[in-house]
């Protein structure tokens, strides 16, 4: 039994500072919010170093539960990014008040969630985590319940969110059905020995639909631009990173390990989810003035070039798409951080235009910015081109051309939108002056502008540990 729970520490750790928290704030009451407010951060940041110093291969719960490299690799990016996201939204959930102490508890037990989902081997434990992971995300995302806007992202992620969960579990019967097991591994071994029915099909075609859709890829995005602009920035800045990583290492894990086998009948579908992410991400962020918004649609689109990687299905593929979520997780939430010190008089203003004249009131925050911004448009050398690079590399090597040559295209059209906010910070009239962002938000902002700036001398240590990850499935 110890040997079965030293694997799953972390994630035991998490859930028992989870409940000590929760206690602490049920006690002491709304005064606890900042003691467990840091307390969960603590309890992350133990998390991460058991994930860094504890077994690198090893599995738990009868092989249902693996820690390997590519656990290993996602579990740090996962809690970087919930921890990172508790310590951005201190300071505005207790001006915007709607700050309670169940936010930093319920996105401890998300992160529980994530992990779960990282290291799951076999269905029910895929669907035990995805849902401990979603019904924390549904709270979060209504959590300003004074807010008309909040509590309807919050409504709106539930019910597509139910509808999502429905399908993925439709699909995972399915394939219980047609091939006796629920273990990745097992399964994957029944399509090598029998082949693939149309039966199996269906079963994939569903469990794909349900897991896309925790990804936000077209067509099951719909619910994205609203729950981004409804939800508290802090809470959008969390969704835009950790469960974004969590959800597309259980897309990995599903398509290398349990359908490796059926990889022509899963390599289409990805193909067509990938290119449609990338063209809608694309062409739909244009018009949008709202800077929430648009980072809803950069978020779909980028899912989209991730997606080009894991269409290669080789080990190039998926190290490129493991770059590529550490490099989007780290821009994402330097742009989130400068978004939230987005206030005027105190009070959050979300507009685009309202950026104008930074360059003058804080030019450095302004050239940080113009960073991020160009890294998410993947201009060389900053370290989103190296993220797409890598995608598109294994995509040509793979044989998918036009996949690959779509998805520069794509990127092209894309980097209009993130140029025309640079042009509005330099160039248009200014605006009235923002307000300073807080020490929390500068230091997030300023680690994440330095990451693009040297990720092209100093990248390589990410580079090899994508390398190790993608070599678990091959």
């Amino acid at each position: 039994m110890t040997l079965d729970l030293m694997p799953v520490m972390p994630e035991i750790l998490l859930a028992i500072g989870a409940l000590a928290l929760l206690m602490l704030g049920v006690f002491v009451g709304e005064k606890s919010v900042g003691v467990v407010t840091w307390g969960a951060v603590l309890a992350l940041v133990v998390a991460l170093v058991w994930v860094l110093v504890g077994p690198t291969s090893a599995s738990a719960f009868g092989g249902t539960f693996v820690v390997d490299p590519f656990s290993t690799f996602m579990k740090v990016l996962a809690l970087v990014g919930s921890a990172t996201a508790i310590v951005l939204s201190a300071r505005p959930a207790a001006t915007d008040k709607w700050g309670r102490f169940e936010y930093p508890v319920l996105v401890v037990l998300a992160t529980v969630g994530m992990m779960a989902m990282i290291s799951a081997n076999d269905l029910i434990s895929l669907y035990l985590g995805l849902e401990l992971q979603s019904l924390a995300l549904y709270v979060v995302a209504s959590i300003d319940r004074d807010n008309l806007k909040s509590t309807e992202a919050g409504l709106k992620y539930f019910v597509l969110g139910a509808l999502s969960s429905g399908m993925l579990l439709y699909g995972a019967s399915m394939l219980y059905g047609f091939t006796g097991h629920t273990g990745f591994p097992e399964i994957a071994a029944h399509l090598k020995a029998h082949g693939v029915s149309l039966g199996l099909v269906f079963g994939l075609v569903f469990v794909l639909a349900g897991l896309a859709f925790k990804i936000s890829a077209v067509p099951f995005h719909m619910w994205t631009p609203d729950v981004y602009e409804g939800a508290p920035t802090p809470v959008t800045a969390f969704f835009a990173g950790a469960p974004k990583v969590a959800a597309f290492a259980l897309v990995i894990r599903v398509v290398a390990e349990a359908l490796g086998p059926a990889g022509h009948n899963w390599q289409q579908i990805i193909v067509f989810i990938a290119f449609a992410s990338m063209a809608l991400g694309a062409f739909a962020g244009i018009g949008q003035t709202n800077i929430k918004r648009l980072m809803a649609y950069s978020s779909i689109g980028h899912m989209g070039y991730a997606l080009v990687g894991l269409a290669a299905g080789t080990v190039q593929g998926i190290a490129g798409v493991s770059i590529y979520l550490a490099i989007y997780l780290v821009t994402t939430l330097g742009t989130f951080a400068l978004i939230l010190s987005m206030r005027r008089d105190g009070k959050a203003v979300e507009d685009i235009a309202d950026l104008a004249g930074l360059s003058r009131s804080q030019p450095l925050v302004a050239f940080g910015l113009s960073m991020l911004l160009f890294s998410l448009a993947g201009i060389p050398p900053l370290a989103g081109f190296f993220g797409k690079l890598y995608v598109f590399l294994a995509a040509v090597e793979a044989k998918l051309f036009v996949l690959a040559v779509l998805g520069v295209l794509a990127s092209v059209v894309g980097a209009f939108y993130y140029i025309r906010i640079v042009k509005v910070i330099y160039f248009d009239e200014p605006a009235a002056e923002l307000d300073r962002p807080s020490i929390e938000q500068k230091v997030v902002f300023a680690v994440a502008s330095i990451f693009v700036l040297v990720f092209v001398f100093a990248g390589n240590g990410i580079v090899s540990a994508a390398n190790a990850a993608a070599k678990t499935f091959f």
